[in-house]
């Protein structure tokens, strides 16, 4: 699945193949990537005749800019878009073309089709899903060690699973989550509340720089991505771990081994990743005989209690 710096790299790509098109007509030929609004036949309708002003980055998701109307884009494993005349062969798994007043079009293909559409008034699309629970941008000013910290710092989850939720950091996938586990020297499987502060800052400064280094190579083509341009991506070359199992560690020689943690396959240098003997606090708690706040209630007896509108209608 594309993560942050492929779906930035299509973004980029989009600007400048895309931005100031007037679309004229749309066709839909697989239903079901449109999400919002209910019919292809109101999604077309509804974009026929908009300009698109420009192109913007949610977490992994585009928003397609264009006047009184966004359209926030999900490419999922394979989505990908590119631009073409209209008289050129459609290629297989081309599921929507916009078709632009000046006789290109840009074409969505997606071989695994699970790609999504939706379309919104300009702000609706952050009060509902998919882009309504979504977490810090891991390239913004406002992520900061303390910010970070503050988000997962007392969870008793291994940090690996906690970087992969988007409800907490956006953007990071599986490449990248193992790279910057990596480059900070953190076990995947070390649970969040035993991270020091030292180490917090360390993730942060390794996920940030990671992910920078990524976006100028123009994102990772591990398995069929490309930008906009048919371009791939080069940062699949300076991978430390992601992907090199068995093969001997960049940094100290050791061999790089591979397992499963949260369901996902996670490469780690041992040598340079020390799980160590860390427990979590809950479990330190739990020895010692204090029970976490929650039991302790429960032992208690606590309880804890515009014109476009009309096509959203029916949604």
């Amino acid at each position: 699945m594309p993560e942050l710096p492929e779906v930035e790299t299509v973004r980029r790509t989009l600007i400048e193949l895309v931005a100031g098109r007037t679309i004229e007509r749309v066709t839909v030929t697989l239903p079901r990537i449109i999400q919002r609004p209910a019919e292809p036949e109101q999604f077309a309708d509804m974009l026929a005749g908009r300009r698109i002003e420009t192109v913007e980055r949610r977490g992994k998701f585009l928003r397609i800019v264009l006047d009184e109307l966004v359209l926030v884009s999900h490419l999922r494993m394979e989505g990908r878009y590119g631009l073409y005349k209209s008289d050129e062969p459609v290629e297989k798994h081309t599921h929507v073309i916009f078709h632009f007043t000046d006789g290109t079009e840009l074409r969505y293909k997606d071989v695994r089709q699970f790609g999504t559409m939706h379309i919104f008034l300009p702000g609706e699309e952050f009060q509902y899903p998919p882009l309504n629970k979504l977490g810090i941008e891991p390239l913004d000013g406002v992520f900061t060690p303390e910010s970070l910290r503050s988000a997962l710092g007392r969870r008793t989850t291994k940090i690996k699973p906690l970087l992969l939720n988007q409800q907490y950091i956006v953007g990071l996938g599986n490449i990248y989550v193992d790279e910057a586990l990596f480059a900070a020297g953190i076990h995947p499987e070390r649970t969040a509340d035993t991270l020091k502060k030292d180490e917090w800052i360390r993730l942060h400064t390794a996920i940030v720089e990671t992910l920078g280094r990524a976006v100028e190579a123009g994102g990772s083509s591990i398995k069929s991505y490309v930008n906009g341009q048919g371009e791939m991506g080069l940062f699949q070359y300076s991978l430390q771990v992601y992907g090199r199992e068995q093969e001997p560690c960049r940094r100290c020689g050791s061999v790089i081994s591979k397992s499963v943690v949260g369901g996902r396959g996670t490469h780690v240098c041992i040598q340079c990743q020390p799980l160590g003997k860390s427990r979590s606090t809950a479990a330190r708690k739990a020895s010692s005989g204090v029970l976490p706040a929650v039991r302790e209630e429960g032992r208690k007896g606590k309880q804890t209690a515009n014109p476009v509108r009309k096509h959203f209608g029916n949604l």
